[in-house]
């Protein structure tokens, strides 16, 4: 495998999917996006994001060079069979994330990588059923991806040492730090982020105190960069819902949700991305 893969490609023109693609660009790679809905959203969204890059000075490249390195298509079969690298960046749903994982492999070169971008599904379970699963694990990446420093790197039981210690490599090219941790559910960082997150919110819930108090003394009194619920705004009160009731269905009655989380996100306050969640964007 190469020191870097110079030809990658991002199913998901979504803010995880177009965090992932800039990365990858603003590292040099050449990046293909597939996006089965608006194309020009994810083009708009790849723009806003290199452009906030470049004022915070942490692009590079100027936006023209890295954008050119960028292209977008609707259908899985027009990726293209050089890609070293395919980042699966779909919603979190079991059964669309095999379909497009199924339909990327027929297309991949037998030496690529595939990989899924998921926060708390089994990845062992999308393994089972590929056709060449030791060429598969999960790239955990963390929003904002172009801020973010983490990625997880989720090991599957059989994914080959090459594949792990590649995208190891490859994630470091990327100016981040991966930490490989063990296929379980909600892996290392969704466990123990979401329930706190839950925690937080029963306090709101519960009248201890309100949520920029509670985000304060996380970030004064135990060194959090952000508190919990402001992160819960920015991950999206529907995900997070999403990957609790999936943790509550494999570990159990500690991870059920607080009716306050299901109560706002019938109410669509869903977050930054609806204006409103437990803070106003």
């Amino acid at each position: 495998m190469s020191a870097f893969p110079t030809r990658t490609a991002v199913i998901g023109g979504g803010r995880m999917g177009i965090g992932i693609a800039h990365v990858f660009a603003a590292a040099g790679a050449t990046v293909t996006v597939c996006e089965a809905g608006d194309l020009d959203a994810a083009r708009q969204r790849l723009a806003r994001s290199l452009a906030r890059a470049e004022e915070r000075g942490k692009l590079g490249d100027t936006v023209e060079v890295v954008t050119a390195r960028v292209s977008f298509v609707s259908e899985v079969n027009r990726i293209g069979a050089d890609v070293e690298l395919l980042v699966e960046a779909v919603p979190e749903v079991m059964a669309l994330k095999l379909e497009v994982l199924a339909a990327a492999e027929r297309i991949l070169p037998e030496t690529a990588v595939l990989a899924t971008n998921t926060s708390s599904l089994s990845v062992g379970e999308m393994a089972a059923a590929l056709e060449r699963p030791g060429r598969f694990l999960g790239t955990h990446f963390f929003n904002p991806v172009p801020a973010s420093a983490l990625v997880e790197i989720v090991r599957p039981v059989d994914v080959t040492d090459e594949g792990v210690n590649a995208v190891t490599a490859w994630v470091r090219t990327l100016g981040k730090e991966p930490v490989v941790v063990r296929d379980s559910p909600g892996f290392a960082t969704s466990r123990l982020g979401v329930l706190l997150g839950l925690e937080a919110i029963r306090m709101v819930e519960e009248d201890v105190a309100d949520a920029e108090s509670i985000d304060k003394a996380m970030e004064l009194g135990y060194r959090h960069p952000m508190g919990p619920l402001r992160s819960t705004d920015l991950v999206g009160l529907d995900v997070r819902l999403a990957v609790a009731d999936y943790l509550r269905s494999t570990l159990g009655e500690r991870f059920a949700a607080p009716q306050l989380l299901r109560d706002k996100v019938e109410r669509g306050e869903l977050g930054r991305k609806t204006g409103h969640g437990f803070y106003g964007w």
